[in-house]
C-alpha cells in the first residue's frame, strides 16, 4: 500500500527534524576535533571551524607525552570494564528470578525494588555507608552502591516475561537445569536488551564523574573525565605538564584551547568505538524464528 500524500508529508517533515538534530549533535563534535588538530595561529585568529587549519598533531603529542592521560585512560577502562561486567551479571541474577511466575515472593520484591527508584537517601547518607564500608578512595564505591540499576532491572525482567513460555516447557522437558536454562536460551534470546544495557552501563561508568569526585581522594585513581574537567576548569598547562619533559617550541605550537579539545576528543572516541559493534542488535531481534506453528 502506498503512502498517501498526507503521509509523505508527515515523513518528510520528520526526517528533516531528525536531520537537523543530528546535524546539530555532530557539528560541535566536528567543531572540538578541528580545534585539537589546528595550529596555534590559526586556533588564537579565530580561523577554525568545521576543518583544521595549519594541520599538526602537536596537541596530541603533548596530551600523551606531558599529562596523565595515558594513566587516567588505563583508569577509566578498568573502572568501565569492571563495572559494566559486574551491572550486567547482577542484574540478570536479580531479573530472572524476579519475571518467574513461581517465583513466590517476586511481587512485592519488585515493589521494594521500585521504591528505591522513586524514593532515595540521599548524598550524605550514602557517602556515610559508603565510608562505613570502608570503600572510599576505591572503586568499590564506584560499583557496589550501583550494582544492580532499577531501570536495567525492569527493562530485563520485561523482556524475560515476554519470552514464550513454550520455549522453556520444551527445555524442562528435556531435562534443561535452571543454570542451562538462563545460559543457553534465556541470554541468548536476550541479547538485544543486553546489548543495550551494556551499551548504558559502560557510557555511565565511563562518563563517572560526579560519584570519583566524592568517593575517590587520590588524583591516581582518577579517571579520563575528571583529567580532563580539570584541564577545561584550570585552563593551565603549568599543572599538567610533565616538567622538563616536553621541548619549548612544542609548548609553543599549542594553546590551551587545544590540549583541551584533544583531552575531549580522547574522551569520547573509545564510546563511538565501541557502539558500531553493539548496534546491529538493536535493530535485530534474534526471537524471530524461534517459533513454527
Amino acid at each position: 500500500m502506498k503512502p498517501t500524500f498526507g503521509e509523505k508529508i508527515f515523513y518528510g517533515f520528520n526526517y528533516v527534524l531528525l536531520g537537523i538534530f543530528g546535524i546539530s549533535c555532530i557539528l560541535p563534535i566536528i567543531h572540538i576535533l578541528s580545534l585539537s588538530l589546528s595550529s596555534e595561529h590559526a586556533i588564537l585568529s579565530g580561523f577554525v571551524g568545521l576543518w583544521p587549519v595549519g594541520f599538526t598533531l602537536d596537541s596530541y603529542k603533548l596530551l600523551i607525552e606531558g599529562t596523565r592521560i595515558v594513566h587516567a585512560f588505563k583508569n577509566s577502562v578498568q573502572i568501565t570494564v569492571v563495572g559494566t561486567i559486574l551491572n550486567l551479571v547482577f542484574t540478570i541474577l536479580a531479573a530472572y528470578p524476579l519475571s518467574r511466575t513461581y517465583f513466590y515472593y517476586r511481587k512485592p520484591l519488585t515493589l521494594m525494588i521500585l521504591f528505591t527508584m522513586l524514593f532515595s537517601a540521599g548524598l550524605i547518607p550514602s557517602y556515610l555507608l559508603v565510608k562505613s564500608l570502608g570503600l572510599v578512595n576505591t572503586y568499590g564505591a564506584l560499583w557496589i552502591p550501583g550494582l544492580v540499576g532499577v531501570y536495567h532491572l525492569l527493562v530485563l525482567k520485561t523482556f524475560f516475561e515476554n519470552i514464550p513460555g513454550e520455549l522453556e516447557d520444551a527445555a524442562r522437558i528435556d531435562g534443561c537445569s535452571e543454570t542451562r536454562l538462563i545460559m543457553q536460551i534465556m541470554l541468548p534470546l536476550s541479547m538485544p536488551v543486553i546489548a543495550t544495557l551494556i551499551l548504558f552501563s559502560a557510557v555511565g561508568h565511563w562518563n563517572s564523574f560526579f560519584s570519583v569526585m566524592i568517593y575517590i581522594n587520590s588524583s591516581e585513581k582518577h579517571n579520563l573525565t575528571v583529567l580532563v574537567q580539570q584541564m577545561i576548569m584550570n585552563n593551565q598547562l603549568a599543572q599538567q605538564v610533565t616538567e622538563g619533559r616536553l621541548s619549548d617550541d612544542m609548548m609553543e605550537s599549542v594553546t590551551p584551547q587545544s590540549i583541551q579539545s584533544a583531552g575531549v576528543i580522547a574522551m569520547i572516541v573509545p564510546m563511538l568505538i565501541v557502539y558500531p559493534f553493539l548496534q546491529k542488535y538493536f535493530v535485530k531481534g534474534v526471537m524471530i524464528g524461534s517459533i513454527k506453528g
